[in-house]
Order: C-alpha cells, then structure tokens, then sequence
C-alpha cells in the first residue's frame, strides 16, 4: 500500500498485493467495495449470514464504495481516492493508512454501459465522483460533445481531466453554508439537455435522487 495526498482534501492509497492478479476493472465507473480493519486493527473477513455479513461477534463490517481512480495489471495495483469529510470510518482509516495496512475488496461492480452512438454527454458528479468522471471521460465517443460538472468544496480540490477532443468542463464551488450536492443540481436543472443527450451522474444520494426527479419526473 502506497498513500499520496493529490490535494489537502482527498488521500490517494496505491493497494497492491498478488489477490489483484486477474482483477478486471470492468466498465467505466464500476465500484470495488472496500473492507476495512476493525476498531483494533485487525482485517477480519465477515461471512454472509443469509441476508448480510456480519462478523462473528454479530456486528457489521466497514464496508465502503469507492471508485478506483486506475488500475495498473503489471503491478498489479489499484488506486482509490477517498474524500475527507471530517471523522468518518473511511477519513478515519485514510487519514492513518500506511505502507504495509492490509484491506481487502470485492467487485467491480456495475459500471457505465456507454451508448457508442451518442452525441452529447452531460457528466456530472462532485469530489467523491472524481475517480469514476476521470474514467468515463476517455470511454465516450471521440466525435461526442462532452460536457462534465464538478461540485468541489474547495478551489484547490481542480485537478485536470482527461483529454477528450469535445470536452467543456465547469467546476462548480459549492458556497459556504449550502448543503452538499446544491451546486451540481443547480447546473444539471439549468443545462440544456435535449433528448439525444446521455446524461450520468454520481454524487450524495440526495443530490442524484433530484437530479433523477429533473431528468425522468
């Protein structure tokens, strides 16, 4: 496991290790959920109990969705970003994490199916999102106009996307006081969205169910 810091906002860990041999990342934005260690330190892999896993002192384990951000086969390794969102299992665990800390995963799961057909795409997610907009983007279409929204917190939190000949990206800084996920609403509400446009978007889970609400009623 490697740790970097892209920016004093989101923590990059580099896991690696001979279980990723063969791990195929899938489609774009597919997720891997993440096991972490317990309270004590200690990794214990929870058993499926008919309708959950559960530990064999019957509590939950810290299970985690993320997006990896990229994965290298030669190595192999696998890179996720996790955002720092104050005291939360997963800042907690990426905030302490170093060379040596063992997790395990399990996916991918579902990712984006792209319709290689479209014209227009409408991306849009905020910080947590950045890893699985960093994959899509170079999946689209190369004739394709792409347009990508980002919700950040903080002005720092840009970073480069990947190059696509029809991309017009807009970050979007959420204001002090607002609650997550109002900016990136705000945008995709106000965008222009025709009916050959694809739209795809991840983000807090109330912030997705508006903008659900806008696009389908």
């Amino acid at each position: 496991m490697a740790v970097t810091t892209p920016n004093p906002h989101v923590i990059g860990i580099t896991l690696a290790g001979e279980s990723l041999e063969g791990f195929d990342p899938g489609l774009p934005a597919a997720s891997v959920r993440l096991l972490l260690p317990r309270a004590h330190g200690e990794l214990e892999i929870p058993t499926w109990r008919g309708n959950e896993f559960l530990h064999a002192d019957d509590t939950r384990p810290l299970l985690r969705t993320l997006t990896p951000l990229r994965f290298d086969p030669s190595g192999p390794s696998l890179d996720v970003e996790v955002v720092l969102h104050g005291s939360a299992p997963l800042s907690d665990w990426a905030a302490g994490a170093g060379v040596g800390d063992r997790v395990a995963l399990s996916g991918p799961g579902r990712g984006y199916e792209i319709d290689d057909a479209g014209t227009r795409f409408l991306i849009a997610g905020d910080e947590s999102a950045l890893p699985a907009v960093t994959t899509v983007i170079p999946a689209l279409p190369a004739a394709a106009r792409v347009d990508v929204l980002v919700e950040v917190r903080h002005d720092d939190a840009r970073r480069p996307l990947p190059d696509h000949p029809g991309l017009r990206a807009r970050w979007l800084l959420l204001a002090d006081g607002k609650e997550p996920g109002e900016a990136l609403v705000a945008a995709v509400t106000s965008a222009e969205i025709d009916a050959d446009t694809r739209v795809w978007a991840a983000g807090e889970a109330a912030a997705v169910q508006r903008i659900r609400r806008h696009l389908f009623g």
